[in-house]
């Protein structure tokens, strides 16, 4: 079977899985892992060998860009501090934690004495990078508070960068490219800083052309072009072409967008990166479990728990660390955020990327690889699985269920109330004798009673019910001002011209609401 016969296998599993696990509320990345894993090894399939230029130009450039549009430079801005901190330091440290326990600990369970610092440091740096994918998603659909989830998903966005460079870094020395310290040093700058300077202009000239753009499939290749480009410009240029894809999208998502003709051009643009973002982590979920070796993993599981156990404790320093650095400032958070932010760091997709493109020459790089795989799955399945019953242990996210049993409780009113108003109206008409319909009444009465007197005793924050109940209102309020603004444009009352302008006033509405995570 060919390449291309495989790859549309796998596409159809991976959309097949992602509909499966909507349906059961299991993160879909969770769910690709286990599947990639099994099909692995079953030997069903010969999955294609991804290439360290295919990983870098392909996979890294998409799953970025896609990540950093959607974040708002305003809300970053506020929490510049807290999220350099992260980024910065905290990649470092986790990075030389975990690499000196790798040491250490792969001597007393393998024997191995040559995985050199240059050699555990390039693992440390595969797996410091977050991937919040699942997490997110958990936070959203539940109602966490929407200051976690920019914390989470800035920090995560910023310490890709931060871990590929210092992986980079490492990469170079075990090679022979770098000589000492103080050269690492201003080759991190040189290659964080230029990489930046690349990415914000070409984001700049990106945005200036989609601002005259009135067709969405030209202002998608237009970012298309601007996300892969600037990679691989800043990788010709030898520095970094995360922190240029980075800055690209963070300025084609605020000020590319934000100053685009139409509304509706953004949201479908959007969601074409929100499909590249899921088809590619759909790829590397599965195809990790076919590169994976189960015998090696097997016999390195000891070394697998305790580099796990280390990424957690480094994550639990690094981040308790920051929250009381912050504390006593106006840029504090709750504790127990900083608990939510510690476990919600999963791995995933960039840890295994990072991983598969070592080259096939480097020494141990199948342990490396099965290692990485092994802390990233139990960070998925342990974290992942457990991200929820967590989270409302914290009282963090117990919003929605109490939307839900609100909402519940007064959609119940709702249809008792039309069916006691429906037996009135038969009875009128006659369809309904005295005698049945008072019998219903009492019937249903009874029940709509009980349902009250549930909806009374609900524990709930008024305040958070007057808000959700707001917006909900609003999307509903615009949702039919849209139908009766396509009923007046099909009878001829208005014009295209204005029809389109204000079905495109509507649609921003309706984006802004979804912003707030409605």
């Amino acid at each position: 079977m060919n390449n291309e016969s495989i790859i549309l296998i796998l596409f159809i599993i991976a959309s097949t899985v992602a509909v499966l696990a909507k349906r059961i509320h299991l993160p879909y990345t969770i769910a690709l892992m286990g599947v990639g894993l099994a099909l692995g090894a079953a030997h069903l399939l010969n999955a294609p060998k991804i290439s360290q230029e295919i990983l870098y130009t392909i996979f890294l450039p998409g799953l970025i860009f896609e990540a950093a549009i959607h974040l708002r430079s305003s809300e970053m801005t506020k929490e510049f501090w807290i999220v350099t901190v992260l980024v910065i330091p905290g990649v470092i440290i986790s990075t030389l934690a975990t690499a000196a326990v790798l040491i250490p600990v792969s001597v007393e369970f393998t024997q191995i004495d040559t995985i050199t610092w240059p050699l555990a440091i390039l693992f440390g740096a595969a797996v410091a990078a977050t991937d919040p994918v699942s997490v997110v998603s958990i936070f959203k659909e539940l109602g966490a508070p929407r200051r976690l989830r920019i914390l989470i998903e800035s920090e995560s966005l910023l310490n890709d960068g931060t871990s590929i460079v210092v992986f980079i870094l490492a990469m170079q020395y075990l090679q022979g490219h770098l000589s000492s310290f103080d050269a690492s040093m201003i080759n991190f700058f040189r290659i964080v800083g230029l990489g930046l300077l690349v990415g914000t202009i070409v984001g700049l000239l990106a945005s200036v052309t989609m601002q005259h753009l009135d067709d969405a499939m030209i202002t998608i290749t237009v970012t298309t072009v601007a996300a892969y480009g600037s990679f691989l410009i800043a990788d010709n240029l030898g520095v970094s072409g995360v922190m240029s894809t980075v800055a690209t999208g963070l300025i084609c998502g605020n000020k590319g967008f934000s100053q685009t003709i139409f509304p509706s051009i953004r949201i479908t643009t959007e969601t074409f990166w929100e499909y590249i973002a899921f088809a590619l982590n759909s790829l590397i979920f599965l195809l990790m479990g076919f590169a994976i070796n189960l015998q090696m993993l097997w016999e390195l599981w000891p070394i697998v728990l305790i580099a796990y156990g280390s990424v957690l404790v480094a994550r639990f320093v690094v981040v308790t660390g920051t929250w009381a650095l912050f504390y006593p400032t106006k840029l504090h958070f709750p504790f127990r955020w900083s608990i939510a932010m510690e476990w919600g760091g999963l791995r995933g997709a960039l840890s295994m990327v990072l991983a598969l493109s070592l080259p096939d020459t480097m020494a141990f790089k199948e342990v490396i690889v099965t290692l990485v795989f092994g802390v990233v799955l139990l960070s998925l399945f342990i974290q992942g699985l457990t991200m929820t019953p967590l989270l409302k242990m914290l009282a963090i996210v117990n919003t929605r269920s109490q939307m839900y049993d609100y909402e519940m409780l007064k959609a119940e009113i709702s249809m008792i109330g039309e069916t006691l108003e429906d037996l009135e109206k038969l009875h009128k008409r006659r369809m309904l004798s005295k005698k049945s319909m008072d019998q219903l009444k009492n019937e249903y009465q009874k029940i709509l009673d009980e349902t009250t007197a549930k909806l009374d005793t609900l524990d709930i924050d008024h305040d958070v019910m007057m808000h959700e109940e707001m917006l909900r209102f609003k999307r509903h309020a615009i949702l039919n001002q849209k139908a009766r603004l396509l009923e007046l444009y099909q009878s001829g009352t208005l014009s295209s011209d204005v029809y389109h302008h204000l079905q495109n006033e509507l649609d921003s509405k309706l984006l802004e609401l979804e912003n707030l995570g409605i």
